[in-house]
């Protein structure tokens, strides 16, 4: 991979957000896909990193949005906060925040600093929510970001594209599906565009 040290993250892979609404047809579909990058990616011998949202029932750690509706949600222990059915959870690290970006106020780039981790490849949901402030977060910390499009979906099925897009032409970011990471198909994990 051209000296680079790639990272399997995978966000926000949690029973709530698969419940019902536009992903929930797309559970099965997604988890089989960001299972066989967590099988690449051991193969591989990278880090699988699989981030979380989780809050506080005391609203210490509740989003503005929570706090303006007084509603709480993906409450510590709660059954809607934890990882989705079938998805593989064997091997790799978990990261919990409180924020769409798994930079905030997490442990989430030391960790990747202390692994050496240059590149990272985005899988979960949403693609317009936490998947693009974790890539634009990525782009702060001087981290090169592939997209891996059908392991990636959003509730608002009409913006996954297209936030796809400006993020890889903002960015230089790729978007590959699953089989062109997993098989090599693909062009060069690490190629930047031109």
């Amino acid at each position: 991979m051209n000296g680079s040290t790639p990272a399997l993250v995978l966000i926000d892979m949690q029973v709530a957000f698969f419940a019902s609404g536009p992903l929930e047809s797309r559970t099965n579909a997604l988890v089989e896909q960001c299972n066989a990058l967590q099988r690449w990616a051991f193969e591989q011998e990278m880090p699988v990193i699989r981030v979380r949202t989780e809050h506080l029932p005391d609203r210490s750690t509740w989003t503005l949005s929570m706090l303006e509706d007084d509603q709480g949600f993906l409450i510590a222990g709660d059954d809607d906060a934890q990882l989705v059915d079938g998805l593989a959870v064997d091997g790799g690290t978990e990261v919990v925040k409180t924020r769409d970006s798994a930079f905030h106020h997490t442990g989430f780039s030391d960790l990747l600093r202390e692994r050496d981790v240059d590149l990272l490849v985005l899988s979960g949901v949403s693609t317009h929510t936490c998947v693009a402030a974790t890539a634009g977060d990525a782009y702060a910390h001087n981290l090169h970001v592939v997209f891996a499009e059908d392991a990636i979906a959003s509730h608002r099925p009409e913006l996954h594209r297209p936030t796809l897009e400006v993020m890889c032409e903002e960015f230089r970011f790729r978007s590959l599906s699953t089989a062109e990471i997993t098989d090599g198909s693909g062009p060069d994990l690490t190629a930047r565009p031109v």
